[in-house]
């Protein structure tokens, strides 16, 4: 008796053969036209109003007459003559540096206190991270009411301190409220950095007897400079912009002592001084990019050569 085997025939193939990985055209092809809403609304609320800052600081654009003229470098000169210009310029430098150095400070200490992956740690990360995540402006004005004369800090120390007005100290006060602020973002990007370096370059400098001090002055700071690089860069630039906190907490007093460049704008611009306002928008944009510039180029330059 034999064994009948009985083979399948493969079934007919129709058509072109298919290239294997690819999908019909339709399937990928999408209209241009459904970009066109996100265009608009980049368009109207950023591209013109940013194009448009180039043009009215050379006008005589103003609540005070209906037509606008070209006047030139008028604008500049008046707040030059008047002393708003090199007032504003040193407050807002003096506000960037000092509160990029307590936001990068505060980040730093916590990022070397928190390191550790503990659930201990866990928690207090997600509580320092907390003001990051809070209105700018309710910080503000939490902090207004915490330092005013009749509030809560001068309470519990039973003193009469105006924190909020002094002239040479406010400034300091409040880019240390900028600096608490941020703090967390700073934390987390050191804390990145720090989960970066490699764990043998810190067991090879244990055997060669190098202490905490030493560990982190050789082998660990060198190593954070990319994060350096960039929580430098972005706390600077982004204090330069600075109007939520030192509006709601001193509102550019006292006697302009904190009248950083967004609150000198914010207070032309509600006179009806448009294009002078527009001509302090023009300069703050200058300034940022003068600084920002060498600035990262500069720190660049130092991640090479750590």
């Amino acid at each position: 008796m034999t064994d009948t085997v009985v083979r399948a025939e493969p079934a007919p193939v129709t058509g072109a053969p298919k290239k294997a990985g690819r999908l019909p055209r339709a399937a990928v092809h999408h209209p241009w036209w459904f970009a066109l809403p996100a265009i608009a609304v980049f368009t109207g609320f950023f591209l013109v109003p940013n194009l448009l800052n180039f043009y009215y600081p050379f006008t005589d654009w103003s609540s005070y007459h209906p037509d606008i003229a070209f006047t030139g470098l008028d604008n500049f000169q008046t707040i030059a003559d008047d002393g708003s210009l090199l007032r504003a310029i040193r407050t807002t430098l003096l506000y960037a540096l000092l509160a990029a150095l307590f936001q990068n400070g505060f980040g730093l200490v916590l990022a070397l206190l928190l390191e550790a992956d503990t659930r201990f740690n866990r928690f207090f990360r997600a509580v320092f991270f907390l003001p990051v995540l809070i209105s700018a402006l309710a910080t503000g004005y939490v902090f207004q009411a915490l330092l005013d004369q009749d509030g809560a800090v001068n309470s519990v120390l039973g003193t009469d301190v105006p924190w909020l007005g002094s002239t040479t100290w406010t400034l300091v006060l409040v880019t240390l409220i900028h600096g608490w602020k941020w703090m967390g973002l700073s934390m987390l990007i050191y804390l990145a950095g720090l989960k970066g370096i490699p764990g043998d370059m810190l067991e090879a400098a244990r055997m060669d007897g190098a202490g905490p001090w030493r560990t982190f002055w050789s082998v660990r700071w060198p190593m954070l400079a990319p994060a350096v690089t960039f929580n430098v860069t972005t706390a600077l630039i982004g204090s330069m912009n600075t109007f939520d906190i030192v509006q709601a907490t001193t509102g550019g007093g006292p006697a302009a002592s904190t009248e950083v460049f967004n609150i000198y704008m914010f207070r032309i611009f509600g006179q009806g001084l448009y294009a002078q306002a527009s001509a302090m928008s023009l300069v703050l944009f200058l300034v940022v990019v003068a600084v920002a510039i060498p600035l990262v180029i500069g720190l660049r330059r130092r991640e090479q050569t750590l």
